[in-house]
């Protein structure tokens, strides 16, 4: 009798079989059957909407990760949570980011290519689209001979981290930056600080190509809290600023697929929309029960906690609702994204509902 198969155990092992869980054969078209739901364990994990099928991607391999070619001699990788892009030249690789849950499978992912294409395997430059660690946390595997090129304010931001796993950038620019390795070209652009300081564009013009971190989420609703972005505003103005490029194909560093045009169109609407159910739920919630009960107590921080909470509810819930089958995880971050929005309106656009100038 043949022993029953043991779960993976070790990091690895824990990364590649969770890939397998989140991953199914991509689905064409934007809205399509759901995938099977994932079933609370008997820790009590609350369960959530099913995954629309047209939401993820590739199935990753036996180690953990899918390469994929984007067109001509740009490729991405991904392990189902992250994603990077590398361009293959004459001269050897130019990647853009190194997400340490991918970690070594860049390695393997670029050997798997350049093997078959017949192109140098040796990653020569390394694009950093942001300072943030679970993007570019594996840079420190390329060696000490890479050209490192980052937006200068990525500099600034590394050099007080002082990560070894990111180092410092050997070249930095303000404003844009083309970059031509061996027949390759990818233009780096600063377009002012959205999810961080220092998050770039970087466009690959002869694919048609745009990669974008931590803005656009082809398929699913942003990361909690609007992607825990420092600038709200700014980063809501990224995404039409992205639209603005003629891109065909986006690469946006999280989940497990590209995007197209519709992708981004769709998020747009539903931050629309988020928007719209915030604006009026701050002026339709009532904040006097608030006042009255945590008031008496002399709770201040209480009674903006509960309105504050009870606007996100109000304005989540239809939007949550309209969403879940079409955008991934519509139920799960919704109302974390509505509460972000919420302090922005208040913080940034001045819409202060009941905190506003006293008559």
């Amino acid at each position: 009798m043949s022993p029953e198969p043991q779960p993976p155990t070790g990091r690895r092992g824990f990364l590649r079989g969770a890939a397998g869980v989140l991953a199914v054969p991509a689905a064409a078209g934007l809205v399509g059957a759901l995938a099977e739901p994932a079933h609370a364990d008997d820790g009590g994990l609350p369960d959530y909407a099913p995954i629309p099928a047209a939401s993820v991607g590739p199935t990753p391999n036996a180690d953990g990760y899918h390469v994929g070619q984007i067109a001509g001699n740009l490729y991405w990788v991904t392990d189902s949570f992250y994603q990077a892009m590398f361009l293959t030249t004459s001269r050897g690789v130019v990647l853009v980011d190194a997400p340490p849950t991918i970690g070594h499978n860049l390695l393997r992912a670029i050997d798997d290519v350049t093997r078959a294409n017949g192109r140098p395997s040796k990653v020569t430059h390394l694009v950093y689209s942001h300072s943030h660690a679970d993007h570019i946390g594996a840079a420190g595997l390329f060696g000490t001979d890479v050209v490192r090129i980052a937006h200068a304010a990525t500099a600034g931001l590394l050099a007080r981290a002082a990560d070894p796993n990111r180092p410092l950038p050997t070249v930095t620019f303000h404003d844009k930056y083309q970059l031509k390795v061996g027949g390759e070209t990818l233009r780096l652009a600063y377009h002012g600080p959205n999810h961080s300081p220092d998050n770039i564009f970087v466009y690959a013009p002869e694919y048609a190509t745009l990669m974008l971190v931590d803005v656009l989420y082809p398929g699913w609703v942003p990361f909690k809290n609007l992607a825990v972005s420092q600038d709200i505003p700014d980063w809501i103005k990224a995404q039409s600023i992205a639209m603005d490029y003629p891109w065909q194909t986006f690469v946006g560093g999280h989940l497990g697929r590209l995007g197209v045009r519709a992708d981004g169109a769709l998020q747009i609407q539903y931050m629309d929309d988020l928007d719209a159910g915030t604006r009026s739920a701050i002026a339709s919630v009532d904040p006097a029960p608030f006042f009255a009960k945590y008031g008496a107590q002399g709770n201040s921080w209480a009674i903006f906690k509960t309105f504050l909470d009870a606007v996100a509810d109000t304005a989540a819930a239809p939007v949550a609702a309209k969403y879940t089958g079409v955008l991934a995880a519509a139920d799960v971050f919704t109302r974390d994204n509505a509460w972000t929005l919420l302090e922005s309106l208040r913080i940034d656009a001045g819409v202060l509902g009941p905190f506003g100038v006293r008559p």
